[in-house]
């Protein structure tokens, strides 16, 4: 026991207030805590778990109670739903549990602690189908939209489907030849997001997709508008010859780059490192599309120079602030290999 900060002689009507304490709470059966500290037995387990009442959303679960040798002080109870769970306690042999999903299928599970912390073993469990509460299908998701398409990757996004109680997930699918569905993606993050990336597809090939809603009954929603999309050609191969002239905290780069594949590039984007702190000043030869995450500078072609054929080049030049010279340099994704002159 902690000691009391004043160590001189407790009266005797302290002694006897905390004498008449302890014999009224050992009188109204609470454990001492030696008593407690020393208990090494686990209690036995509860019997097995019966349903008294249920709903769509909530259920009454009872059992036999357990016997520990000093005393069972809670009986904490679980509900698992596939990889979801949730605990619960209560100090009688029985629980209502709510916010139920319907047509959900629980395990509930149920187990003895006693004062001293000793859980029972070999604990009941039952495994319970909610009641439906759900009898109507989600409404079709919108129409997906494509964008960030590169030549392997597709990314879609649609507006939600309405659902009247709870949706589960959405699934993408492509549509092949005949107007036969292959999925392709399951959203199943909760709530749904409604957009998904689709990738490992073929560069330069047209594809089209839809979207269905589940919800968590298990009703199909109609499926959305198709979108088709095409992917774009592989990245191409290019070489990159590099004038710079710099001073302390700027500098001046003229980029030669040359299609080294066998393909022409029809309207090119090139991005290249360029920090937050870096400010344009002056292009040429192209223009300024966006920044990447502060990292990276995105410049496009201009009408005249969108095409570059298959050993051809284009010129373009910048003048910016900051000590970062152009590196990593990429054409349409695919990284040039650079060369300083």
């Amino acid at each position: 026991m902690r000691q009391h900060p004043f160590r001189g002689i407790r009266s005797r009507a302290a002694t006897l207030v905390a004498g008449a304490l302890t014999a009224t709470l050992v009188a109204a059966g609470a454990t001492p805590a030696h008593a407690a500290a020393d208990d090494t037995e686990r209690p036995t387990a509860p019997g097995p778990i019966t349903v008294v009442a249920i709903d769509t959303t909530w259920v009454e679960l009872t059992w036999a109670a357990s016997t520990d040798n000093v005393g069972v002080v809670r009986y904490p109870v679980g509900a698992r739903f596939e990889d979801f769970g949730a605990q619960y306690s209560t100090d009688t042999n029985s629980i209502r549990i709510t916010d139920l999903r319907p047509s959900r299928t629980y395990t509930f599970s149920v187990w003895a602690l006693d004062a001293a912390g000793n859980s029972s073993v070999s604990n009941p469990t039952v495994r319970l189908t909610m009641p439906p509460g759900d009898d109507q299908p989600p409404s079709a998701p919108g129409q997906p939209v494509a964008y960030d398409v590169t030549d392997t990757v597709v990314r879609l996004r649609w507006p939600h489907s309405v659902e009247n109680v709870a949706l589960d997930r959405y699934e993408v699918f492509r549509v092949d030849a005949g107007g036969t569905l292959t999925r392709v993606r399951e959203v199943y993050q909760y709530p749904p997001v409604n957009s998904a990336q689709v990738s490992g597809l073929t560069p330069n090939t047209t594809y089209t997709f839809v979207v269905q809603a589940r919800d968590e009954v298990g009703h199909l929603s109609p499926l959305s508008t198709p979108v088709t999309v095409t992917t774009l050609p592989p990245p191409p191969s290019c070489a990159v010859r590099s004038v710079v002239r710099q001073w302390p905290d700027g500098f001046v780069a003229h980029l030669v780059v040359e299609n080294t594949g066998t393909t022409a590039v029809d309207g090119w984007t090139m991005t290249w490192r360029f920090w937050a702190s870096q400010q344009v000043q002056g292009i040429w030869g192209a223009k300024v599309v966006d920044r990447l995450n502060n990292s990276y500078l995105r410049v496009g072609n201009t009408s005249r120079n969108a095409v570059i054929p298959p050993g051809g080049t284009v010129s373009l030049g910048l003048v910016a602030t900051g000590t970062q010279l152009p590196e990593e340099i990429t054409l349409n994704g695919g990284l040039c290999t650079v060369a300083d002159e």
